[in-house]
C-alpha cells in the first residue's frame, strides 16, 4: 500500500512540469518578440525627423514638417497639413535627401564608340 501512495503522489510533478514548460515556450515564442518590436517602434518613432517620409497605421502617406513631444505635424499634400500622435506613425519609408550621401557626377559627357544604328521599327501614322 505505500508503494501505490508513493507513486500517486510522485506523478504530480508532471503536470506542473508541463505548465512551467508552456510558459517558457510562451515566452520565447510571444513575448519576447512583441517586446523586441516595440522597442524598434519606439527607437523610429523617436528619431523622427522633418523631410521624412512615413506610413501611418492607417496606411496615410506623408511628409514630416514638425516634430513635438507627442505630436507629429505631417503634410499629407502640398499646403495640407494633418497632425498625428507619435504612436501613430507605423515606419518611415524614406529619410532626406540631405542625409543620404550621393556620389558626385562626372562633368564629361559619356561617348559612345560604336555609332548608334538606326531602328528598323518605322512608325506609320494615319491621318483621318
Amino acid at each position: 500500500m505505500s508503494f501505490a501512495a508513493q507513486a500517486q503522489g510522485g506523478g504530480s510533478f508532471v503536470p506542473l512540469l508541463v505548465i512551467i514548460l508552456l510558459f517558457g515556450v510562451m515566452y520565447f515564442m510571444m513575448i519576447r518578440p512583441q517586446q523586441k518590436r516595440r522597442r524598434e517602434a519606439q527607437a523610429m518613432q523617436a528619431s523622427l525627423g522633418p523631410g521624412d517620409d512615413i506610413v501611418t497605421i492607417g496606411g496615410l502617406h506623408a511628409t514630416v514638417t514638425s516634430v513635438d513631444d507627442d505630436v507629429v505635424t505631417v503634410e499629407i499634400a502640398p499646403g495640407v497639413p494633418a497632425r498625428f500622435a507619435r504612436p501613430a506613425i507605423a515606419r518611415v519609408v524614406s529619410k532626406p535627401e540631405s542625409a543620404v550621401e550621393e556620389e558626385p557626377v562626372a562633368d564629361e559627357p559619356v561617348v559612345a564608340d560604336e555609332p548608334v544604328a538606326e531602328s528598323p521599327v518605322v512608325e506609320t501614322r494615319k491621318n483621318d
